[in-house]
């Protein structure tokens, strides 16, 4: 069973900068962040595999969010920069074993943490 600890998640303003980590009990060869905005579906905004290739963004925060993983740490985590008010959303650390393929914004989650509330006024 592999568990997931989000962190990091609080008020910001427009403009500013957050960054979340996320605590694994292991580190799966696909891992990711998800959000879910007021009345909005969730959705997957980053993701990152283990065995190399560039990281996955969705383009609603490309150029702005970058993922990253220390491995050493089994630590996940997500920079935003530029933050937007439409950035506030739950957002969720997930992981699964997948192939590269696989390990896009439609991928298949396996686990998930409880979510951490990430909020942004203008």
């Amino acid at each position: 069973e592999v568990q997931l600890v989000e962190s990091g998640g609080g008020s910001g303003q427009a403009g500013g900068s957050l960054r979340l980590s996320c605590l694994a009990t292991y580190t799966t060869s696909c891992m990711g962040w998800l959000r879910q905005a007021p009345g909005k579906e969730r959705e997957a905004i980053a993701t990152i595999y283990s065995g190399g290739g560039s990281p996955w963004y969705a383009d609603s925060v490309k150029g702005r969010f970058t993922i990253s993983q220390d491995n050493a740490k089994n630590t996940l985590y997500l920079e935003m920069n530029s933050l937007k008010p439409n950035d506030t959303a739950v957002y969720y650390c997930a992981a699964s074993f997948l192939p590269s393929r696989l390990c896009t914004g439609r991928f298949s989650v396996s686990w998930w943490g409880q979510g951490t509330q990430v909020t942004v006024s203008s």
